[in-house]
């Protein structure tokens, strides 16, 4: 019988592939190019994870998650026109995956027997390095680097998991809080323009002296 947090891992397999399927078609990239990148895009971040946590990168034990990011693949090819030409297409599957790979991130290194705050970290690198893996790829630079608030949102999301198991909520409304904190967090960054202050670049004659 499927589990809960492998339901959760195909929703956001599936999310994430179309999101990096879709750059990439927007870029022209055949198919075997969009695959790829959709696939890096949605197992990225879970690899990194697995191998900071010694344990086998889940998609070699599975293949289900390739097989979830060709169905991806299948999706945007039909609904190609819409998903390229709406800019809202790529934001939705993008917060989707996001929200739902940081709950798995932090559930699967909690398994492992790491502490809370392994966890939170690993919940990080699970929604957001795919991402960055992505952007490379389609040659550009990573969102997580730019303007838009992307890691810290997962970093929020994995400490309102920790205070709703604290206090002792069921595993499901820890989960799914978790989940919306990270999207919502997202979402109003997005749409106030939120972000984090950056580094002013020096003027060239601040630079020469």
């Amino acid at each position: 019988m499927i589990g809960l947090v492998e339901v959760i891992e195909y929703v956001g397999t599936f999310a994430f592939a179309i999101s990096g399927i879709r750059l990439a078609a927007k870029k022209d990239f055949d198919l075997f190019g969009a695959y790829v990148v959709g696939l890096v895009t949605a197992i990225g971040g879970g690899t990194i994870r697995d191998l900071c946590i010694d344990a086998t990168p889940f998609w070699m034990q599975n293949a289900n998650y390739l097989i979830w990011s060709g169905a991806a693949l299948l999706f945007v090819m039909l609904f190609r026109k819409y998903l390229v030409r709406l800019n809202i297409t790529f934001f939705i599957f993008d917060t989707i995956g996001l929200a739902l790979f940081t709950v798995v991130g932090i559930e699967k290194t909690l398994a492992a027997g790491y502490d809370f705050w392994v966890a939170i970290v690993m919940g990080g690198i699970t929604g957001a390095a795919g991402g960055v893996f992505r952007d490379i790829f389609i040659n550009e630079i990573p969102l997580i680097f730019r303007k838009e608030i992307y890691a810290v949102a997962c970093l929020i999301g994995g400490l309102v998991y920790y205070v709703c198991a604290k206090v002792g909520l069921d595993m499901i409304f820890v989960q799914l809080l978790s989940a919306l904190s990270v999207a919502l967090t997202r979402i109003v960054a997005v749409r106030y323009q939120i972000g984090l202050p950056h580094i002013k670049k020096e003027q060239d004659g601040d630079m020469n002296g």
